[in-house]
């Protein structure tokens, strides 16, 4: 694939700095999700696909379905969102490409989100991989 230089305007790339993942997001995964070219997103030099992709496909997951992960010793409830491509959006519109990855943009810390989130029905999505 070529690369190609594009100038943005001020006002564009502070939009382009709200909209994206700290320490993953560059400008062109931004515009990327953005303008949904695609079900892959780039991070670093590695490119990454949605790790909830096959559970959509297969109908464990739906697009839009609401995902808990509830930190009983903190007192914390995060929430989380199905998107159509497999991808989590959080309440703040991030898009993480994986549970864990969601986890520790919500808590900054690493955790198994696999075993963390869970359906409304109280499933893990750990269960529905299995």
């Amino acid at each position: 694939m070529t690369d190609h230089t594009i100038v943005v305007d001020q006002e564009v790339y502070e939009r382009l700095q709200k909209e994206a993942v700290p320490f993953v997001d560059n400008p062109n995964t931004v515009l990327r999700r953005l303008l949904e070219i695609d079900h892959e997103r780039e991070v670093g030099n590695r490119r990454r696909r949605s790790s909830l992709a096959p559970l959509v496909k297969a109908g464990r997951l739906a697009p839009e379905q609401r995902l808990t992960w509830r930190r009983r010793n903190l007192g914390e409830t995060h929430v989380a969102y199905v998107t159509e491509d497999g991808y989590l959006r959080l309440p703040d519109g991030r898009i993480c490409d994986s549970p864990s990855g969601a986890c520790e943009t919500v808590a900054s810390c690493k955790i198994n989100g696999w075993t963390a989130w869970h359906t409304e029905d109280g499933v893990p999505l750990a269960d529905l991989r299995a």
